[in-house]
């Protein structure tokens, strides 16, 4: 159990029966009164978000997550399997729980998995990632009233905004916590 006050980013409790992440925290003292932490918490099963108040002195019951390095395998019709690597177990993980990181996963890309109780909740990709470009449209000399920039379909699917001089077959390298380009590889 952990109390109010300890909340921080990033620490994993277990309320109204779910797995939640806090996301962020304010801790508030009110004149005359007692101080309250305001969280705002993730879903870790579904992603709904919600925002909590507490009063300073409520506990809360923090769990135990590991987190493995693991590579990601294939996918398999709305889930995505991945290989722990420390024990060459598989795990199938529903595409829900791997959101946003899928439009950054190719075969063979080691990500870090939140493991809770032998199943994965959360899936977190590497920071910088190299993809190859299928398709953009050509870079038009002089074409800057967007801003220097065009879509580029990924091989994974994902479509980023790219340099006008970006063509298809070119290998990049795209920031995955906010899905930019960082130049190429």
């Amino acid at each position: 159990m952990i109390s109010a006050t300890d909340l921080r980013p990033g620490t994993k409790v277990k309320m109204e029966g779910g797995l939640w992440e806090c996301v962020s925290y304010q801790h508030q003292k009110i004149g005359r009164g007692g101080a309250k932490v305001v969280a705002k918490f993730k879903n870790l099963e579904t992603g709904a978000t919600v925002e909590r108040t507490f009063n300073s002195g409520e506990k809360l019951e923090d769990i135990f997550v590991e987190t493995r390095e693991m590579q990601y395998l294939y996918p398999e019709s709305d889930a995505f399997v991945f290989m722990d690597l420390e024990t060459y177990d598989q795990y199938t993980v529903p595409a829900a729980v791997v959101g946003e990181a899928a439009k950054y996963l190719k075969e063979g890309t080691h990500v870090l998995a939140d493991v809770y109780e032998g199943r994965i909740i959360k899936v977190i990709p590497p920071t910088v990632v190299e993809l190859k470009v299928v398709e953009t449209p050509p870079g038009v000399k002089g074409d800057t009233v967007s801003g220097g920039s065009k879509p580029a379909t990924l091989e994974t699917g994902a479509v980023v905004q790219v340099p006008l001089f970006v063509n298809a077959g070119d290998i990049i390298k795209i920031d995955t916590r906010t899905g930019e380009y960082v130049g190429r590889a």
